[in-house]
Protein backbone atom coordinates (compact mmCIF):
# COMPACT_ATOMS: atom_id res chain seq x y z
CA UNK A 1 0.00 0.00 0.00
CA UNK A 2 1.42 3.33 -0.72
CA UNK A 3 1.64 5.79 1.85
CA UNK A 4 0.05 9.33 1.39
CA UNK A 5 0.29 12.67 2.43
CA UNK A 6 -3.16 14.68 1.81
CA UNK A 7 -2.08 18.21 1.51
CA UNK A 8 -5.04 20.38 2.49
CA UNK A 9 -6.61 17.84 4.44
CA UNK A 10 -10.20 19.18 6.14
CA UNK A 11 -12.61 17.76 8.72
CA UNK A 12 -15.66 19.05 6.51
CA UNK A 13 -17.01 16.60 4.79
CA UNK A 14 -18.31 18.19 1.90
CA UNK A 15 -14.38 18.57 0.69
CA UNK A 16 -12.49 16.63 -1.86
CA UNK A 17 -9.63 16.34 0.54
CA UNK A 18 -12.18 14.84 3.45
CA UNK A 19 -13.42 12.28 0.91
CA UNK A 20 -10.15 11.46 -0.08
CA UNK A 21 -8.72 10.38 3.23
CA UNK A 22 -11.82 8.06 3.95
CA UNK A 23 -11.24 6.97 0.22
CA UNK A 24 -7.79 6.13 0.72
CA UNK A 25 -8.10 4.51 4.24
CA UNK A 26 -11.13 1.99 2.75
CA UNK A 27 -8.70 1.00 0.35
CA UNK A 28 -5.94 0.27 2.85
CA UNK A 29 -3.46 2.83 2.00
CA UNK A 30 -1.55 4.59 5.12
CA UNK A 31 -3.04 8.18 4.91
CA UNK A 32 -0.98 11.18 6.73
CA UNK A 33 -3.17 14.13 6.24
CA UNK A 34 -1.33 17.89 6.35
CA UNK A 35 -3.48 20.73 6.94
CA UNK A 36 -3.76 24.49 8.08
CA UNK A 37 -6.87 23.55 10.96
CA UNK A 38 -5.73 21.70 14.32
CA UNK A 39 -8.68 18.97 13.86
CA UNK A 40 -9.11 15.53 13.08
CA UNK A 41 -10.10 13.60 10.12
CA UNK A 42 -10.83 9.98 9.55
CA UNK A 43 -9.64 9.19 13.21
CA UNK A 44 -6.31 10.85 12.44
CA UNK A 45 -4.82 14.30 14.00
CA UNK A 46 -4.58 16.92 10.61
CA UNK A 47 -0.22 17.99 10.82
CA UNK A 48 -0.06 21.61 10.98
CA UNK A 49 3.60 21.74 11.54
CA UNK A 50 5.55 22.37 8.47
CA UNK A 51 8.50 21.08 10.48
CA UNK A 52 6.80 17.70 11.46
CA UNK A 53 8.99 15.36 9.09
CA UNK A 54 6.83 12.37 7.04
CA UNK A 55 8.98 9.58 6.26
CA UNK A 56 8.87 7.29 3.27
CA UNK A 57 6.31 9.10 1.77
CA UNK A 58 4.80 7.41 -1.51
CA UNK A 59 2.20 10.04 -3.01
CA UNK A 60 1.52 13.75 -2.55
CA UNK A 61 -2.10 14.19 -3.47
CA UNK A 62 -2.67 18.08 -3.54
CA UNK A 63 -5.76 19.71 -2.12
CA UNK A 64 -4.43 23.14 -1.86
CA UNK A 65 -5.06 25.78 -4.70
CA UNK A 66 -1.90 26.93 -7.14
CA UNK A 67 -2.47 30.57 -4.80
CA UNK A 68 -1.57 29.13 -1.15
CA UNK A 69 0.95 26.71 -2.55
CA UNK A 70 4.07 28.48 -1.92
CA UNK A 71 4.44 28.97 1.07
CA UNK A 72 4.34 24.83 0.92
CA UNK A 73 6.84 24.44 -1.34
CA UNK A 74 9.40 23.53 0.76
CA UNK A 75 7.71 21.07 3.25
CA UNK A 76 6.54 19.37 -0.45
CA UNK A 77 10.11 18.84 -1.53
CA UNK A 78 11.54 18.20 1.45
CA UNK A 79 9.00 15.06 1.86
CA UNK A 80 10.72 13.61 -0.80
CA UNK A 81 7.70 11.75 -2.47
CA UNK A 82 7.73 9.54 -5.14
CA UNK A 83 5.06 11.25 -6.89
CA UNK A 84 2.88 14.10 -6.65
CA UNK A 85 -0.77 14.34 -7.47
CA UNK A 86 -2.22 17.66 -8.86
CA UNK A 87 -5.98 17.42 -8.16
CA UNK A 88 -8.29 19.49 -10.35
CA UNK A 89 -7.67 22.92 -10.11
CA UNK A 90 -4.31 22.75 -8.23
CA UNK A 91 -2.33 22.46 -10.87
CA UNK A 92 1.13 24.59 -10.48
CA UNK A 93 3.54 24.72 -13.55
CA UNK A 94 6.12 26.49 -11.03
CA UNK A 95 5.65 23.46 -7.97
CA UNK A 96 5.21 20.95 -11.09
CA UNK A 97 9.12 22.33 -12.19
CA UNK A 98 10.24 22.16 -8.85
CA UNK A 99 9.49 18.38 -8.24
CA UNK A 100 10.75 17.37 -11.65
CA UNK A 101 14.01 18.84 -10.97
CA UNK A 102 14.21 17.07 -7.24
CA UNK A 103 13.27 13.88 -9.53
CA UNK A 104 9.05 13.42 -8.24
CA UNK A 105 7.24 12.36 -10.95
CA UNK A 106 4.25 14.99 -11.64
CA UNK A 107 1.02 14.07 -12.73
CA UNK A 108 -2.52 15.41 -13.00
CA UNK A 109 -5.27 13.46 -12.35
CA UNK A 110 -8.30 13.04 -9.49
CA UNK A 111 -7.38 10.95 -6.55
CA UNK A 112 -10.78 10.24 -6.22
CA UNK A 113 -11.38 9.17 -9.68
CA UNK A 114 -7.85 6.90 -9.62
CA UNK A 115 -8.95 4.98 -6.60
CA UNK A 116 -12.26 4.22 -8.02
CA UNK A 117 -10.99 2.67 -11.25
CA UNK A 118 -7.74 0.83 -9.68
CA UNK A 119 -5.20 2.93 -11.11
CA UNK A 120 -3.83 4.76 -8.30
Amino acid sequence: MKKTVVLGASDNPSRYSYKAVQRLQQHGHEVVPVGIKNSKVGGLDIITDKTQKVDNVDTLTLYVGPQNQPVWYDYIISLRPKRIIFNPGTENRELEQMAEENGIETMHHCTLVMLASSTY
